[in-house]
């Protein structure tokens, strides 16, 4: 059995089960070592092979020439089988002379591989053509023949034995490759882990310094909101609230009064043609108090004669002329009161306004506004933390499982079991 690549010898239980214990970092070096022995091993078992092959080439030339001059006798048979054992037996010394070549010698495994493709070409040439001529050379030159198949099926042999080689050596390879992949993935992650873990210290950080801007804004709206001028400020605001209040009850007085006359009102806008008279007298309509400024009292008064008009030609219907006639006189002459209520509710209100925008404080804005701009950094900030520490978790689940798969690759690769321990 050629060595290497044959039956294993059954390992001992002491080493079957030989455990050590190993760094991630010392993974790479221990592939490495085994990788190069099995290749030098394999590289030995080729060109050992080789050698065991190139004689027998060269016995195929010899039989090429003592062929080429033998005769085979062929005198004393048949004219027209002559002529095919002739044929037949130019055409396998041909091929000896083509294709039984010398062997190139074996360094690295590119030579293996040239080897390989050279024996494989070498091999179906032969096949072929002596497959085609086997009744000549068993019947016409016997004495080839067993030598002829014995020199094939060692080549056979050798040749199959170089292919298992070589397919070993890829498998060994590519286990190698695998593990250092998962090697680096590993790698990687504790890498990533690492950037993450860093990446929460400086949110961390930055959230650090946010609180401390955010007391800092809310100490001075604190002071802000102790000082007389703001409190000033509030107290003028609940003022504006209460005197709010007022404009109800004006507006509910005089939406009493204009009640009164709310449908020859509703009827007149339907006769009315002039277009500024029905905007007027669709505020009348839906909020008296909006349309009842000193500026519209002579056309609101025109409005109310012209109603007037309309009930007594007929125009507008009403149940009762005398009652809705009443009480348009008594809207008329109630306008200046409420007018002059709404104007002073106005003026009243605005003054107060003046004064809450006098004392309103735009260092008070900024810091809220400033203030919001923090609370959102913080927010945003803790947010991509859970998102890290999430992604963290995810990680430091998949690292035992990355090293505990490249334990199993290893031991595959090297009969013996390791144990990482980092």
């Amino acid at each position: 059995m050629v060595f290497g690549w044959g039956k294993k010898k059954e390992l001992e239980p002491e080493e079957s089960n030989l455990q050590n214990k190993i760094q991630l970092s010392d993974v790479s070096k221990i592939i490495q070592q085994i990788l190069e022995l099995r290749q030098s091993q394999t590289l030995s078992e080729i060109k050992s092979l080789r050698n065991n092959t190139e004689p027998l080439i060269k016995e195929l030339v010899t039989i090429g020439i003592t062929l080429e001059k033998d005769d085979l006798q062929v005198d004393e048979i048949d004219k027209h089988l002559r002529i095919i054992v002739v044929r037949g037996k130019q055409q396998v010394i041909d091929m000896i002379k083509k294709d039984a070549t010398s062997l190139p010698e074996i360094v690295s495994f590119d030579d293996a591989e040239i080897l390989d493709s050279i024996l494989h070409q070498m091999l179906k040439k032969i096949g072929d053509v002596l497959g085609r001529q086997t009744r000549v050379i068993h019947i016409f030159a016997k004495k080839y023949a067993e030598k002829l198949k014995e020199i094939l099926i060692q080549m056979n042999s050798n040749y199959a034995e170089i292919q298992k080689l070589l397919k070993n050596h890829d498998h060994t390879k590519t286990a190698h490759d695998e593990i250092l992949r998962i090697s680096k993935e590993i790698d990687d992650l504790k890498i990533n882990l690492y950037k993450k873990e860093q990446k929460i210290a400086e949110i961390h950080s930055f959230i650090d310094l946010l609180n401390q801007k955010q007391t800092s804004i809310e100490d001075h709206i604190k002071k802000i909101k102790a000082s007389d001028k703001y409190l000033k400020f509030l107290d003028l605001k609940q003022t504006l609230n209460t005197f709010d209040n007022k404009k109800n009850q004006i507006k509910n007085e005089i939406d009493s009064q204009f009640t009164k006359i709310s449908r020859p009102l509703s009827r007149y806008e339907y006769v009315s043609s002039d277009k500024e008279q029905k905007n007027l007298l669709n505020k009348l309509i839906k909020d008296p108090f909006d349309a009842l400024l000193l500026k519209n009292k002579d056309s609101i008064i025109t409005i109310l004669e012209n109603i007037r008009k309309g009930i007594s030609s007929g125009s507008i219907s009403v149940k009762d002329f005398e009652k809705s006639s009443y009480q348009i006189t008594e809207t008329e002459e109630a306008l200046d009161g409420f007018i002059r209520q709404i104007d002073d509710f106005m003026q009243q209100r605005k003054h107060i306004q003046d004064q809450i925008s006098a004392l309103e404080s735009e260092e008070l804005s900024l810091f809220s506004k400033n203030l919001d701009v923090v609370l959102s950094d913080k927010n945003n900030s803790e947010s991509k933390i859970k998102t890290i520490e999430d992604e963290i978790n995810v990680d430091r689940l998949l690292l035992p499982k990355l090293i505990s798969e490249i334990e199993v690759k290893l031991q595959r690769f090297s009969n013996t079991k390791y144990t990482i321990t980092n």
